[in-house]
């Protein structure tokens, strides 16, 4: 499974960034692993520079083999929250994606 990450201008994606990524993606994801062909992680500071609470909307599309694209947004106060949050999406959407391809008690 090939992980790619991107940040928008505002977040600042050094080394450590996409090392944190990286690792919470494949903890959370890595049952997939076999299944998944990519997994793209989009990052995006919604406040931009303005004060307050800082939120930030982690995009993560995981392109399973020989389906369409699957799509998830989460949110959270720093870049590793919204990671996670946004993987706990990716994990239901793709149980339930791999769930209707398998054939439950012949139906």
């Amino acid at each position: 499974m090939q992980i790619q990450s991107n940040s928008d201008n505002i977040i600042k994606a050094d080394a450590g960034t996409r090392e944190a990524m990286d690792r919470i993606l494949r903890d959370r994801l890595g049952r997939f692993e076999t299944r998944l062909t990519r997994v793209e992680a989009h990052l995006k500071d919604v406040n931009g520079t303005s004060a307050g609470a800082p939120d930030t909307v982690c995009t993560l599309e995981a392109r399973p083999n020989g389906l369409d694209p699957l799509t998830v947004d989460g949110n959270g106060a720093t870049v590793d929250l919204a990671v996670a949050s946004a993987a706990n999406k990716m994990i239901t959407a793709l149980d339930r994606t791999f769930g209707k391809l398998t054939n439950r008690k012949g139906h």
